[in-house]
């Protein structure tokens, strides 16, 4: 579940939610939030997204974060442009 808060994702972990991704915070928010939800709900994955990019990867790890997700990976990947004729 998608979640833009601590309070968000602790509504949504309480309802039995596997997977919390919390999406554009502040390491800081998103580090107390994640700690609030593992306190709780300790066999949640959560995941940290929005914004995150090599630079401040850093700052989004932590003991309470599972997975990172990051856009920048792929947003500006160049096409390929192939045909396959079989």
């Amino acid at each position: 579940v998608e979640c833009s808060s601590a309070d968000e994702a602790l509504a949504a972990a309480g309802a039995g939610a596997d997977i919390i991704l919390l999406d554009n915070l502040a390491p800081q928010e998103l580090h107390a939030a994640a700690a609030h939800i593992k306190a709780a709900h300790p066999g949640v994955t959560v995941e940290a997204s929005g914004g995150i990019v090599l630079g401040t990867l850093p700052q989004f790890l932590g003991p309470h974060i599972d997975v990172v997700s990051m856009g920048c990976l792929t947003h500006s990947a160049p096409a390929l442009d192939f045909a396959l004729r079989v």
